[in-house]
């Protein structure tokens, strides 16, 4: 398939505005893909799987340098951001500009014959994610700029917006799921499932396409590929005991979720983002090595503790997350423990659809070890649940979870069965999408940061800005962190591509016209970086009006 005819579906798409007919063209576009499983991804706005770690590791400095190049000698990658600040969609400003006319390295004969294909861009682009050390980053425009070259202005939009992780044509991961249901008749309950255990919706499309809902059926988890961990939403206690008879309640700690995979050999560890953080957490690696003896996957969460046990800020854990040298000093200066609180699959048997309280079971007996192993009681009496938070509350713990102890484990899912109960101010996950420079000694640092949430399109709706709870220690990190994802600058103010997460506290949630999403934060304060979670997992716009009711 020519990447020219894939962007053109492309255009088709994004020109559209109907939910059900978009699904009727993406489905249309999966039974004509030969490509089928690169088609997906390159959809989703992915080169690589979800569980699958790997990235371009491509800035939009990089993409704007190639832009450039291949725009003509006298257009500047300051130029390109100019456009950009213009347009506001680097997509449209590649298309601005006369691609493909130049020669020189990276240039081709013309022709048909020389059309670049969907198979070529997905080999030339995990050419790309591959160049690292000395020299990567010429090897990285080298290999953009032969890609921008051949490419006319529609493909030219498409392929910055990939490169970028900003496709935005108004397709989520639910209309894939649904359009790859319609285009190979399955159910999609089916696809669903499958997409549970393999995390991964290209694999899922192909297997559709050539098996139906068999081999659907026959995907299970395999050990080694991380899969979305189930997600909790706010709730009471009343909640939860006006949903169901009993509930199953566990401390909430105050750490960072960990999905481990033991394959009879070896523990691999992972991030809530599916990061490979194994070699940062030895004494994770240590204790699970100790306890299994079969096959495992298994989700918990990783609590820094002080000399007495006590559990440390969430900041602590991450420390430990970012530390890719010198790990044995960090594990020194910031002790942690792994509490295990769910079991996914056990000695070859995949446990997603038994109920919590029997993965719970099952935990206990596969790890025989109540350091390890999250507590979990059944109430169905109000004081005696208010006992176990204040117990877990006295322990220097965030609170408790609430859990349906019949749901079954649901990769990726934000629903009824858990609730987190939090006894404290709420807080607020905000995506970082603008900034200003400081003044007077802080004038070389970022020093107030834009927060935005979710608009549920897949782009981001300012909610204010945060400038306070933070040291000159921490500005200094956070410069760091988001001088790399700068897009544009004018004078002060800063443009931030949408890449890194603050856990956000406030007093109140405001009406406002200030701001995009028609809300503000009263008295924000900045209280971490969420390492752990992506962009798409920061709070939405329904979130915010949902606390604001």
């Amino acid at each position: 398939m020519e990447f020219r005819i894939l962007a053109g579906r492309f255009a088709e798409i994004e020109a559209t505005d109907a939910d059900l007919e978009i699904q009727d063209e993406v489905a249309d576009l999966f039974r004509d893909a030969s490509e089928l499983s690169t088609v997906v991804r390159f959809l989703l706005g992915r080169v690589f799987p979800a569980h699958d770690s790997r990235t371009l590791d491509v800035g939009p400095q990089l993409c704007h340098e190639a832009i450039a190049r291949v725009a003509g000698p006298n257009v500047s990658a300051a130029d390109v951001e100019d456009r950009l600040a213009e347009h506001g969609d680097v997509g449209e400003v590649a298309a601005s500009y006369d691609l493909g006319g130049q020669q020189g390295l990276g240039a081709f004969t013309d022709g048909d014959s020389d059309a670049l294909t969907v198979a070529e861009l997905d080999a030339t682009l995990r050419e790309l994610a591959a160049a690292s050390g000395d020299g990567s980053r010429e090897t990285k425009l080298d290999l953009l700029f032969g890609l921008f070259n051949r490419c006319d202005t529609v493909q030219a939009r498409y392929l910055s917006r990939l490169v970028l992780s900003e496709l935005r044509i108004g397709v989520g991961e639910g209309t894939v799921r649904d359009a790859i249901a319609d285009a190979f008749d399955a159910p999609v309950a089916s696809v669903e499932r499958a997409l549970q255990v393999s995390n991964d919706y290209g694999l899922v499309a192909e297997r559709t396409r050539d098996g139906g809902a068999a081999a659907l059926d026959e995907m299970t988890l395999e050990v080694g590929r991380p899969v979305q961990v189930m997600l909790a939403q706010t709730g009471t206690v009343t909640d939860a005991l006006d949903d169901w008879p009993e509930v199953a309640v566990e401390w909430k700690f105050d750490g960072a979720r960990v999905q481990a995979h033991y394959d009879g050999d070896e523990v691999r560890l992972f991030s809530r983002n599916m990061e490979d953080v194994t070699a940062p957490l030895p004494e994770v690696v240590d204790a699970l090595s100790a306890a299994l003896d079969a096959p495992a996957i298994l989700d918990g969460e990783v609590v820094a503790v002080d000399e007495s046990g006590d559990p440390r800020p969430f900041q602590a854990v991450l420390r430990r997350f970012r530390r890719k040298h010198d790990v044995a000093k960090a594990r020194e200066n910031v002790k942690l423990e792994f509490h295990v609180f769910d079991c996914l699959h056990a000695d070859g048997e995949d446990l997603l659809e038994r109920p919590l309280v029997g993965r719970h079971d099952r935990l206990a007996a596969l790890l025989e070890s109540e350091e390890l192993v999250s507590r979990l009681r059944l109430s169905d009496e109000p004081e005696e649940i208010a006992s176990i938070e204040q117990q877990a509350l006295d322990a220097g713990h965030e609170g408790i979870m609430l859990k349906n102890p019949e749901s079954a484990y649901t990769p990726g899912n934000r629903g009824q069965n858990w609730l987190k109960r939090k006894p404290d101010v709420e807080t607020l996950d905000c995506v970082v999408t603008g900034a200003e420079w400081g003044e007077g000694r802080r004038a070389n640092l970022l020093g107030t940061f834009e927060l935005s949430v979710r608009d549920g399109d897949g782009g981001f709706e300012s909610i204010g800005k945060v400038a306070t709870g933070i040291t000159d220690e921490e500005l200094e990190e956070l410069t760091d962190l988001l001088e790399p994802h700068v897009r544009t600058e004018t004078g002060t103010a800063v443009d931030i591509e949408p890449a890194v997460v603050f856990e956000v506290g406030y007093e109140e949630i405001q009406s406002s016209p200030t701001y995009g999403s028609g809300y503000a934060l009263r008295f924000p304060r900045f209280l971490g970086v969420r390492d752990d979670k992506n962009p798409g997992d920061a709070d939405s716009r329904e979130r915010v009006e949902r606390l604001h009711s």
